[in-house]
């Protein structure tokens, strides 16, 4: 069954219209003591004008593009951004038109209920749509263009991950080529005699740059049958190449190879940021939690509390990184050799610190220091820097933004030991897009994502 990217915004908005009408109720009924229901033509203009302003606002902070593929803390933040500026705006009306409606509820109360039962409501729905992918009831029909590495890597990601709602039926490319998973249905030439024969719903393009007289022919045949066409980027330009685009005159012009952490005000409100959150850990969770760990790795094992190792930081300088101890005194010497599955160096506290990694808790006094950020890629050893720089492609590249207490990398699984060179490659390539593809919003989505992971995953050890 055809999966329809339309039906999922209608649905996201169904369910915040149902939420705004239930949470107005809750939060009249906590403010009167009992149900208030509306009764006069005023009232359900009041209603509408509710309505009117959610829409609005969530417009503005785009809640309903299609996240469905995306992790749930994106579409929790958006929905945060979409009930803030809803907040400032009917808060302004009420001020402004003094209307007799702020006496009927408390704003707080409507705003809180209306944020977590969407949210709720959100992931339930979600859930049930990403279980109808997983068991093949719904989906979207992917034809890919071009057979090469990238395309390769995309058909095993969605292969694996069901709930990203496609099905590759097959790829089209220039030489007739046996691809496990991936049948051969014909060269570019024969795509439309594929659309007459079968349904498709989406064209995926990994063609080189060079080529563009294929692609816009590929892309006049998905025109003229109404099929969704996309372009994919190959590997390497997803992790070395960042694109703004300016507009001179009619003419648009991408400048590439601007980093989003060169602007000035992009690095004064990250670092204002990790500052900030560093503080509000250590007055708030850190004042107790720490003392506590501290006195268990303190009576559990001999040896310094604090564990302090040399890594690279910003510009490839030398930092000292603080941790908790996890290992016995007599390994620590050993400790720059990767940890593996039950490492008989580490103390049964130790394991249970890492698992949950609340031994890099103390990092965040090298944040405050200026040589850590809250987001970032993680920093490594020393001697796995020295090794890694010259069999890592771009390994270096990473070191052109302040390592972090979690990044990109850890929260898509790169986390933990790193057994082979390819997963030294991939996390690698997880921290150079996130230095090209930084944003606020993705630094908060990185925090949310690594609280869930730190609760239920067993990467690390």
């Amino acid at each position: 069954m055809k999966w329809n990217h339309k039906y999922y915004k209608k649905l996201q908005i169904g369910i915040d219209s149902v939420c705004l009408l239930l949470s107005l109720l809750l939060a009249v009924f906590i403010k009167k003591g009992g149900f208030v229901f509306p009764k006069t033509f005023y009232d359900f203009s009041f209603i509408f004008l509710l309505l009117v302003i959610w829409f609005l606002a969530a417009n503005e902070c785009r809640l309903y593009r299609n996240r469905i593929n995306k992790k749930f803390p994106e579409e929790i933040l958006y929905n945060a951004y979409t009930n803030i500026l809803f907040l400032i705006l009917v808060s302004s009306f009420l001020f402004l038109s003094k209307s007799v409606y702020g006496d009927y509820f408390r704003f707080s109360h409507f705003i809180t209920i209306h944020f977590f039962v969407s949210i709720a409501l959100k992931y339930f729905i979600r859930k049930q749509q990403h279980s109808a992918f997983a068991e093949g009831f719904v989906y979207d029909a992917l034809v890919i263009i071009g057979y090469n590495a990238t395309s390769v890597e995309f058909n095993k990601t969605i292969s694996e991950n069901l709930y990203y709602g496609y099905k590759c039926i097959g790829f089209i490319d220039e030489n007739n080529i046996e691809a496990p998973g991936m049948p051969y249905l014909g060269r570019v030439q024969d795509l439309e005699n594929i659309f007459k024969q079968q349904h498709i719903d989406e064209v995926l393009i990994s063609l080189a740059h060079h080529e563009q007289a294929t692609i816009r022919k590929c892309i006049e045949v998905c025109d003229h049958y109404n099929v969704r066409v996309r372009i994919m980027p190959k590997l390497e330009d997803l992790t070395s190449k960042t694109e703004e685009i300016d507009t001179i005159g009619l003419i648009s012009v991408i400048n590439l190879n601007i980093l989003p952490l060169d602007k000035w005000e992009n690095k004064l409100l990250k670092n204002i940021f990790d500052v900030v959150f560093s503080i509000l850990f250590f007055v708030t969770i850190g004042f107790w939690l720490l003392p506590i760990i501290w006195l268990l790795v303190r009576i559990s094992s001999r040896g310094p509390v604090i564990y302090k190792q040399e890594r690279w930081g910003l510009n490839n300088k030398p930092i000292i990184c603080y941790k908790f101890r996890t290992m016995y005194i007599k390994d620590v010497q050993d400790s720059f050799d990767q940890t593996s599955r039950h490492d008989p160096r580490i103390t049964p506290l130790g394991s249970i610190l890492r698992k949950f990694s609340l031994d890099e808790l103390p990092q965040f006094w090298n944040v405050l220091k200026g040589e850590m950020s809250v987001v970032g890629p993680r920093p490594h050893p020393t001697p796995m820097n020295i090794a890694s720089m010259e069999t890592v492609n771009n390994y270096l590249k990473r070191h052109i933004v302040k390592p972090g207490i979690s990044g990109w990398a850890q929260i898509n699984g790169s986390r933990g030991e790193v057994r082979t060179h390819q997963e030294m490659e991939q996390r690698v390539n997880f921290d150079l897009y996130y230095i090209h593809r930084w944003s606020f919003t993705l630094d908060l989505q990185i925090i949310l994502q690594t609280i869930i992971k730190m609760l239920r995953d067993q990467g690390a050890y």
